[in-house]
Order: structure tokens, then C-alpha cells, then sequence
């Protein structure tokens, strides 16, 4: 094999020429090397959620100052930042089938042309309706991501590191949403909401350069039959031996999966696949219906209704955005380390707390005093929500829905689970200023708290613990109902 097939020449891709036998260069780099080089295309991998979390930081910030340009009714307002959303539903729906067609990294390259495009639109768009499509058009690469990026992820990451890996996605978003809050609130005396949403061209353009320094993965490689390449790329992050077991596993499910047949449709019907997608479809649906997106979308909103000014409200963001990358931070350490299921155990129990607090205070103590004892609490159980929500199910859903969907289907599964978790969102974005409005913030957040309860119930039934475990393993989980303790290879070996 030439040094040029070890750097793959179509967008990160390993050239087709590889072949089983020949030494791979790849294999022949020191181990330091080559975990080097591979963290360095993980953190390119998960670049597409800083767009995503730009987009969803900055429009907080950005509403303040549309809201009296042109002069936004609650639910036009509503619309406004809905638009992303709907594209997003779109894209998430269409995803995994083209990813599954096209292949991983050809639909990422498509989502960066459409970053590109959208905030140069946002930034231009003369009133409320063209806002609103330049941002279904950034809905639909948010949509394409979220499908893709926690997949592509999962299938290129050794089991042991999988969920840092995956988490690093999280993190990308959590990041873009700290930048979306320090440029509103940088452009926040200019009252410049056309700089704020244009300037995430930037993000997207950091994006796209990166695409071409990452691979595609090993398992859509063994699906498509090109089993050289995939050797070659589990190589770049495993031992010789690890990599052969991994090629291993994942040919015998894919030719299990062949020799059952049928169609993408009806394998998501079967009776084993069930389970995976209940449980696929309530991670998605409780994560987005938790009031994330209250806080994220409409942190401004709340503050200003307890009493905080414009600016004093947008300043306040920060600390969010700190409590989101310092949550994050920590899920990286320890989604290894502690399991999957714990920290989703503690983070619901959390935010269940943490909104009820907010809610009885608001309840209870309902005039708006600014950076009084009301200001101050809703301020503080809103930072340590999203603290919680960010270190457990802000995070970990998204490892897991690249982990628990079937190879032959994983693409397919995470479009329905993915699409479910746009349509929560948009519901809870949509209804939330008119809501807000008619209710208050004292029942719109015990709302909230009552569904972080549901989830706490969820996370105890439904969830299984998958730390540690290859993609194969978890699978195997799911068709027998028993956890292998070794893998099947391994006990062949």
C-alpha cells in the first residue's frame, strides 16, 4: 500500500485500491501516532454541532432586537425561531436514508454548503417570512446532522472511548451556543441581530475545511462491500489485533442481516427491534420535551419577565453558556467511567429539582424584581438546570442513539428517532412564548418538572447500560435479552 491510500484522497475517504493482505501504513505508524492523528479527525467529526449550537445561542440574544424590528407577535416570534426546527424535521427525516445511500461523510459535505449558505440569508432577509425560510434552510443541515454526526461517531470510535468520542458532538453544540452568547451580547449595544445570525458562517466555514481531514467509517465501508477500505480505517485507532476482532464483528452482522433479508421498513417492524426503538424514540422525545429549549431558545425572555433589562438579560446568558461547556466537560470524563445510565439516573433527578424550585418560587413569590430574590433564584435554578440536563441527557442521548440502533438499519432508526426529537422541539419552541404569555413562568416550568419526573421513571424501566460495550455486543443485547460478557469473536479466537 502507498503512503497516498493511508491519506484517503475523496473527502477523507481511504482509496479504493486497498487491499486485505497488503501492509497497511496506517498499521505501521507507532501506537501514539496513530491515536493521535485519530483524535484530531474525532474533534473535525463533531465540528458540525458548533453551526447547530451557534444558531440555537445567538437567536435568544437576536429576538430581543427582532422583536421590535418587525414588531413580532408572540407566535409570529415563535415562528421565527421554529423555522430552524422545521427544516430540521425535514433533514432529520431524509437523513439516514441518504447516509445510508451515499454514504456518512458525502451528506456531511452537503450540510456545510447549506451552513454556509443560511446565515448569509438570515443576515439579509428584509422581514419576518424570509427570515423564517433562510432558517428552515439551516434547519434542514441541523436535521442532517443530528442524523448523522452521533452516527458517524459511534460506527469510528473503539467501544472503549465511544462515548467521549460522541460526546465530543455535544460539546461542538454546547460551544457554538457559548459563542452565540458572547457575539449577541457583543453586538447587544448595537442592537445588530443581522451580525449576530450572519456571523455563524464562520462555524460553518471551520466545518466544511474540516470534513476533508476526516474518513468514512468502517461499518457503511462493510455495508457498501468495500471490506479493504474498512480495515485500513479501523487500523487508524486500533491495535492490529483489536481491529481484526472489530472487522470481525462486524462482517458476521452484517451478513446475519443479510441472510434474514427483508426491507429497511420491515426490519424496523420486527419484534426484537421494538424495544430499541422505544427506547430510541423516549431518549429523543423526554430530551427535547424537558424545557431545554425554554432556556436555550428563551433565556432572555424568561430574565426580562422577572425583571431583568435587555442587556442585563443577554450578559446573563454566560453564565448558561459556562454551566453548558463545564457540563459537558464533565460528561467527556465520565460517560466511560460511570455508565450511561447513572449519569441519565442523576441528571433527571436534577433537573426535576431544579425546576421544581424555580417553579414554587415563582409561584409563590410571582413579582418581578429584577436582581431581587425571585431574579436571583430563577436565574441560579436555571444554570443549574442546565447544568444537570447538559452533563446527562444534553450529552448522553446522543451517545446512545449512535450505539443502540443495528447495524443494517442504524442510519434509518436514528432518522425516525432523530426527526422525533426536531418534532418535540419544535412543539416546545413554538408554544412557548404564546404559553409563557397566557400562563406565567411558574406553570409553564412545574409543567416541565412533572415531565423530568417521567423521565426519571424512563431512565429506570427502559434504559440498559451499554458502557464499554462494541456496537455488535449491544446489538446482540437487544435480539437475546443477555448482555454477552465476551465478545462472540473473542470467544471463537
Amino acid at each position: 500500500m502507498t503512503t497516498h491510500e493511508s491519506t484517503p484522497p475523496e473527502g477523507g475517504q481511504p482509496s479504493s485500491g486497498a487491499t486485505a493482505s497488503a501492509p497497511s501504513t496506517a498499521e505501521a505508524r507507532p501506537v501514539s501516532t496513530r491515536k493521535k492523528n485519530a483524535m484530531f479527525i474525532y474533534l473535525f467529526g463533531a465540528l458540525g454541532g458548533l453551526n447547530w449550537g451557534y444558531d440555537t445561542g445567538v437567536i435568544s440574544a437576536a429576538l430581543v432586537y427582532l422583536r421590535r424590528d418587525f414588531e413580532l407577535s408572540s407566535w409570529v416570534e415563535g415562528w421565527v425561531v421554529t423555522g430552524l426546527i422545521v427544516g430540521a424535521v425535514l433533514g432529520a427525516a431524509v437523513g439516514g436514508r441518504l447516509s445510508d445511500r451515499y454514504g456518512r461523510w458525502k451528506v456531511l459535505f452537503a450540510t456545510a454548503v447549506i451552513f454556509i449558505i443560511a446565515p448569509l440569508g438570515m443576515a439579509w432577509a428584509p422581514e419576518a417570512v424570509t427570515l423564517f425560510i433562510f432558517r428552515f434552510v439551516a434547519g434542514l443541515g441541523a436535521g442532517l446532522t443530528a442524523v448523522i454526526l452521533p452516527v458517524y461517531l459511534s460506527e469510528i470510535a473503539p467501544a472503549k472511548i465511544r462515548g467521549k468520542v460522541t460526546a465530543l458532538y455535544t460539546l461542538a453544540i454546547v460551544s457554538g451556543q457559548f459563542l452565540g452568547f458572547i457575539i449577541g451580547l457583543a453586538f447587544a449595544p448595537l442592537e445588530s441581530w443581522r451580525w449576530m445570525l450572519g456571523l455563524s458562517v464562520v462555524p460553518s466555514l471551520l466545518f466544511a475545511v474540516g470534513l476533508f481531514f476526516i474518513w468514512e467509517t468502517p461499518r457503511w465501508l462493510v455495508l457498501k462491500g468495500r471490506d479493504a477500505e474498512a480495515r485500513q480505517v479501523l487500523l487508524y485507532d486500533r491495535t492490529p489485533d483489536e481491529a481484526e476482532r472489530e472487522y470481525a464483528e462486524i462482517r458476521a452482522i452484517h451478513e446475519a442481516e443479510k441472510a434474514a433479508g427483508g426491507t429497511t421498513l420491515k426490519v424496523l417492524m420486527e419484534p426484537w427491534v421494538r424495544p430499541i426503538l422505544f427506547v430510541g424514540l423516549g431518549l429523543a422525545i423526554l430530551q427535547q420535551i424537558m424545557g431545554i429549549n425554554t432556556i436555550i431558545y428563551y433565556a432572555p425572555t424568561v430574565l426580562q419577565n422577572v425583571g431583568f433589562t435587555d442587556q442585563a438579560a443577554i450578559a446573563a446568558n454566560l453564565i448558561i453558556g459556562v454551566m453548558n461547556v463545564l457540563a459537558i466537560c464533565l460528561a467527556l470524563r465520565y460517560a466511560d467511567r460511570w455508565g450511561r445510565k447513572p449519569l441519565l439516573m442523576a441528571g433527571a433527578v436534577g433537573t426535576f429539582l431544579s425546576l421544581g424550585i424555580l417553579a414554587a418560587v415563582n409561584l409563590l413569590l410571582p413579582a418581578p424584581d429584577g436582581f431581587g430574590f425571585v431574579g436571583i433564584v430563577t436565574l441560579t435554578c436555571m444554570a443549574l438546570y442546565i447544568f444537570l440536563f447538559q452533563m446527562s441527557w444534553g450529552s448522553i442521548v446522543w451517545v446512545m442513539l449512535g450505539e443502540i440502533f443495528p447495524l443494517g438499519i442504524r442510519a434509518a432508526a436514528m432518522g425516525v428517532a432523530t426527526t422525533a426529537l426536531w418534532l418535540a422541539n419544535g412543539v416546545v419552541a413554538l408554544g412557548f412564548p404564546p404559553v409563557l404569555e397566557a400562563l406565567g413562568i411558574g406553570v409553564l416550568f412545574a409543567g416541565f418538572s412533572v415531565i423530568c419526573f417521567i423521565a426519571i421513571l424512563f431512565t429506570w424501566k427502559a434504559i440498559p447500560e451499554t458502557k464499554g460495550r462494541s456496537l455488535e455486543e449491544i446489538e446482540e443485547r437487544f435480539k437475546t435479552g443477555v448482555m454477552p460478557t465476551v465478545s462472540k469473536v473473542a470467544r471463537r479466537g
